[in-house]
């Protein structure tokens, strides 16, 4: 039992984690240090940055390396916090183009939310030019929706008693057009 789970999950000492992982990890830290990667990196997330302002889309400025973090509150103004206008935003998104963001404001935080956001993350190795040139895209029309007031805010139905996040139901609250 003990030489499968050093296969498989590699020696206890590694707090669970195979070699593969583990290598995984140590390349990682390599190649984030490397400062051509994170000025590649830096200036990919800027490029999808601009293309969010340039549609029309308020940002969190300045922009970092990790993610673009777009103001959900400022492009909704007519959907109040009750509503989840960040919520709503990161429905949008993916309904539109499949682009899966995370809402960071009045679902996850409640009324202790100051913001209403909604997260672009920019995994490390995983996008291409032609997937920020795409991401733009579907900004862009979801940016005319919004200004158009196609885009509705939603309610909850269901939720646990911690992190409802991750697990609440929402409904919207006028049907899609």
């Amino acid at each position: 039992c003990r030489d499968l789970l050093i296969l498989t999950e590699g020696f206890p000492t590694y707090g669970g984690l195979a070699g593969y992982d583990m290598e995984a990890i140590a390349i990682g830290l390599r190649e984030a240090l490397d400062p051509l990667y994170l000025c590649y990196r830096t200036r990919s997330t800027a490029y999808l940055a601009d293309k969010a302002v340039a549609a029309g889309v308020p940002i969190v400025k300045p922009v970092g390396g990790h993610a673009v973090y777009l103001d959900a509150a400022a492009l909704l103004p007519d959907i109040p916090r009750s509503e989840l206008p960040a919520q709503a935003l990161a429905v949008a998104l993916y309904v539109e183009g499949g682009v899966r963001g995370v809402e960071i404001g009045s679902l996850m935080f409640g009324d202790a939310a100051s913001m209403e956001l909604v997260r672009l993350a920019m995994p490390r190795r995983t996008y291409t030019q032609s997937h920020m040139d795409y991401v733009g895209e579907v900004i862009d029309r979801v940016a005319a929706k919004a200004r158009s007031g196609e885009i509705s805010g939603y309610r909850i139905v269901e939720q646990p008693s911690w992190l409802r996040h991750f697990t609440a139901k929402l409904e919207p609250l006028k049907p899609w057009l």
